[in-house]
């Protein structure tokens, strides 16, 4: 999440109470989860393990919860307590919970063009463009973007919250939802099936590229940049901060892992499933996915295993 403009370090510091040590003359631009980070923001860590990863990330502002780290040149530390509260501190500051009390938000921005079905509903803040076509119950939540000649169908919800929890296992409730600020941006010419699911980002955006079309039946985890012109079938679902590129299809029931990359014009067959990144232009299949050809080669091999069992037996 972008803050309207620069944001002095100091004022985060006591906002969130915090110890602020290095950079104290800084400005934040942002905040943002350690898979999305940019020069600018702030990330947080409350985990040794990912000290390092965090402080030697792009960030350039650290909420932590120890001072026995080293500060790199130009970065600041923001030592707390509890860094997960401190992040949902400035979350709620910036991007505070707004209850609706009507179908369509009085700040939703709609091209007078767009249709809109009976029962659809507009969040806050949400903006779109030009002949778009949104069907009876679809749900597009608060700050989301579409773009022109879009198409939702029936029952299809934008910018679900992500599944994202802070995870600590010496407390009584062991999973506590991290408060999502980001967006789902859909662009231009892209078609979305009835009945799909698409959630927001964590702190970035969620991204569906010009020209995608979508059957029914989707799930499209937090933070997936998916590119232009990508064809998806019934039940396929995506996991968090995945990229997708440009061209790739992937058919029915198709289950796609975390933080990987499927290269462009990859196909990926029914029912496979991919658990790490895939090179572009050629076609998968199979649980865990590898080349369709050798994959159906190795099919037709177990198939005849009986047949050859029985001929050994034979012998």
């Amino acid at each position: 999440m972008q803050f309207p403009s620069p944001v002095s370090i100091q004022w985060i510091a006591d906002l969130i109470k915090a110890e602020l040590i290095g950079n104290v003359n800084g400005q934040a631009t942002g905040i943002n989860e350690l898979h999305k980070v940019e020069q600018g923001d702030l990330a947080f860590v409350d985990h040794p393990k990912y000290y390092d990863k965090c402080i030697l990330s792009a960030a350039s502002f650290i909420i932590i919860n120890t001072k026995n780290v080293t500060v790199p040149e130009g970065k600041a530390l923001l030592v707390v307590d509890n860094p997960f509260e401190a992040y949902t501190i400035i979350v709620k500051h910036f991007r505070p919970f707004e209850p609706a009390t009507k179908m369509i938000s009085d700040s939703a921005v709609i091209d007078a063009s767009t249709v809109i079905y009976p029962n659809v509903f507009v969040g806050h803040h949400v903006t779109i463009g030009k002949n778009c076509i949104l069907h009876s119950g679809a749900q597009i939540l608060d700050h989301c973007v579409i773009g022109d000649n879009v198409v939702i169908q029936s029952g299809t919800v934008i910018g679900s919250d992500a599944f994202y929890y802070n995870t600590k296992k010496d407390r009584e409730g062991w999973y506590k939802r991290m408060t999502s600020c980001g967006r789902v941006l859909i662009e231009d010419d892209v078609e979305i099936g009835a009945n799909c699911t698409i959630d927001r980002g964590v702190t970035h955006d969620t991204i569906i590229g010009k020209g995608t079309k979508m059957d029914n039946l989707i799930h499209i985890g937090h933070d997936t940049v998916v590119g232009k012109n990508c064809l998806f079938a019934a039940q396929v679902g995506i996991a968090g901060a995945t990229t997708i590129e440009d061209g790739v299809i992937l058919w029915g029931q198709v289950g796609v892992s975390k933080t990987l990359t499927i290269g462009k014009n990859a196909v990926v067959y029914a029912q496979s499933g991919v658990p790490a990144s895939l090179e572009g232009g050629k076609t998968y299949f199979g649980s865990p996915v590898e080349d369709a050809s050798l994959k159906i080669r190795e099919l037709v091999w177990v198939k005849r295993i009986p047949e050859l069992w029985a001929k050994v037996m034979g012998k």
